[in-house]
């Protein structure tokens, strides 16, 4: 049986791979499937560099859209909007380097989610997970 890896994490989009984190600076594999996006969201304390590795995608950063592809490279300063969406047919794949004084996922302010995560929550919370836990109180 295979042993799976705590470092990758399972999002309704897709998944992450933290494989580096110091002081100041993370660095993850994120890999979003076909048809899917990240939510539109902004950092208060990071700032972030994405590196396409593979596929085909739209960036928002603002209100500036752009089409990504192997090669490009997307700066995220800190406080602005962003979402990355996956517009070809096989997986978009790119290399976050995230830097700043808060690197933690709670360090996601959400506009918008396609999977009813809840606005400014960060991780995998969701309005049906919050509403059983207050059920189960």
């Amino acid at each position: 049986m295979a042993k799976k890896n705590p470092n990758i994490v399972q999002r309704p989009w897709g998944t992450y791979n933290k494989f580096f984190q110091e002081a100041g600076v993370w660095v993850k594999r994120v890999e979003v499937e076909p048809g899917s996006r990240l939510s539109l969201q902004k950092h208060n304390h990071r700032s972030e560099k994405w590196i396409i590795v593979s596929g085909q995608g739209l960036v928002v950063i603002n209100k500036v859209t752009l089409p990504v592809g192997p090669g490009s490279v997307i700066d995220v300063p800190l406080g602005a909007l962003h979402r990355m969406a996956n517009t070809g047919r096989k997986p978009l794949v790119f290399i976050e380097v995230a830097c700043g004084d808060k690197l933690t996922e709670d360090d996601i302010v959400r506009l918008h989610d396609d999977f009813d995560r809840i606005v400014g929550a960060g991780g995998a919370v969701t309005k049906s997970n919050v509403r059983s836990r207050k059920r189960s109180k």
